[in-house]
């Protein structure tokens, strides 16, 4: 069975925008905390006022205050090659499904779209797929213990990850995975987070991503010669 990816942010720090705007202003200001909170925390009346200082925040370079508030994400339909691209994000927490104790009785897996669209490549791909799983089968039939029978399972097979991490470093992990020289699933997976988060938190993340988009210039050593030329461009999917 081919995968989708698919990503559902399951928690997150109430009033987030308000958080961080609360945490920087007190190392601004004399004002207690509760006037603070008060100043930054509606719904409403502050937002301009609350999304314009997280705005100079994020452009100062000041982002401790972003450490305040985190995001939880369950994701489904990755291949195990992108959760290992994943896991080296270490500011971060993970709960991933285990090979160990689960049964991979049915073929779950990630098919690229440049074997996707070659009728050859993808024939040559599932077949490896297919010996693969049938294999694992026959080791798990012959009483090897599913932590050694998945020794024989692809990259591309599918994984359950749920994920955790604060704004600040969800902003290095956008800033990292939506160039468009990361590898594409990753990429992916990273624009389906970043959607999730504007929802809640449109002015954490009113501008995330590589620094063509941050910064209005490249600042990869090897540029890919074809920079975002907005957040609309940065968050349609490919």
């Amino acid at each position: 069975m081919q995968s989708d990816v698919k990503v559902r942010l399951m928690a997150f720090t109430p009033s987030p925008d308000g958080i961080v705007a609360a945490a920087a202003g007190l190392c601004y200001s004399a004002s207690s905390v509760e006037d603070l909170i008060d100043r930054f925390k509606g719904e409403k009346e502050q937002k301009e006022q609350r999304e314009s200082f997280i705005k100079k925040l994020r452009a100062s370079g000041h982002l401790s205050p972003f450490e305040h508030v985190s995001f939880t994400f369950a994701v489904e339909g990755i291949s195990r090659a992108c959760s290992h691209q994943l896991v080296r994000h270490r500011i971060a927490s993970y709960s991933q499904q285990s090979q160990r104790y689960v049964s991979m009785k049915e073929p779950g897996y990630v098919v690229p779209a440049s074997v996707k669209n070659d009728e050859r490549a993808l024939s040559l791909f599932e077949e490896a797929i297919q010996k693969a799983h049938e294999a694992y089968k026959a080791l798990a039939e012959l009483g090897v213990p599913l932590e050694d029978a998945r020794y024989v399972l692809p990259n591309a097979w599918e994984t359950k990850i749920v994920v955790t991490m604060n704004a600040r470093e969800l902003h290095h992990f956008f800033s990292l995975r939506l160039c468009r020289r990361a590898q594409w699933e990753i990429r992916n997976l990273a624009r389906l987070m970043l959607s999730e988060v504007r929802q809640v938190a449109p002015g954490i993340f009113d501008v995330a991503g590589p620094s063509c988009v941050t910064k209005g210039k490249c600042e990869e050593t090897k540029p890919c010669g074809k920079p975002y030329s907005s957040m609309e461009d940065l968050l349609c999917w490919e």
